[in-house]
């Protein structure tokens, strides 16, 4: 396991690291693999006083992405349930900042930014390079490391701490494959497959 140097301009943001999506609703293969690599990171950047941003799904009931309102997942990640809360072992660092998505019930969103003021957040503590790990490879992973790219932010993912749902065979790997092209780079270690 290889854990990144936090730099001066660094954030590490972990995305929905969450019960639904460990061993609930929408359990991902071997999601729980995540947690050893995040703590270690998330201990790294506590100890050198970088922030840690933690992103979790907060659905309402009658979240549009829900299959009995149309959409594609099961119930998952309903806010103030246990299935949206973070898995047990995940270590919160002392200053933990929250980041809460996907909270209106007629809106889909994948991406830590999208809705959230994590921009603004980011931008506020002089973050340049965010550092990113977590749950899913294929679609909030992915959604947050582009949209971070797009507004100017060098992106890392930790090879080691990012597990897909693979809907469809190979999504994890495309995903990676567009977060490389946009610019994303990959800190040593084992890559989705």
């Amino acid at each position: 396991m290889t854990t990144p140097r936090p730099g001066p301009q660094d954030a590490l943001l972990v995305v929905d690291v969450q019960n639904d999506f460990v061993t609930g609703s929408l359990a991902v293969r071997r999601g729980a693999d995540v947690v050893a690599p995040l703590n270690a990171a998330i201990a790294a950047f506590a100890a050198a006083g970088r922030p840690v941003f933690l992103s979790r799904d907060w659905h309402p009931p009658d979240h549009r992405s829900f299959a009995d309102r149309g959409g594609p997942w099961p119930v998952h990640c309903v806010a103030g349930t246990s299935g949206a809360d973070f898995v047990p072992g995940l270590a919160l660092p002392p200053e933990p900042i929250f980041v809460f998505k996907a909270t209106r019930p007629d809106v889909d969103a994948y991406s830590a930014f999208d809705g959230t003021g994590l921009d603004r957040e980011l931008r506020a503590r002089g973050v340049k390079r965010i550092v990113v790990g977590g749950i899913a490879t294929d679609y909030c992973v992915v959604e947050t490391a582009l949209d971070a790219l797009k507004l100017g932010y060098e992106v890392a993912v930790l090879s080691e701490a990012i597990r897909a749902v693979d809907a469809k065979p190979g999504d994890g790997a495309r995903a990676i494959a567009r977060m490389r092209a946009a610019g994303a780079v990959f800190l040593p270690g084992r890559a989705d497959d």
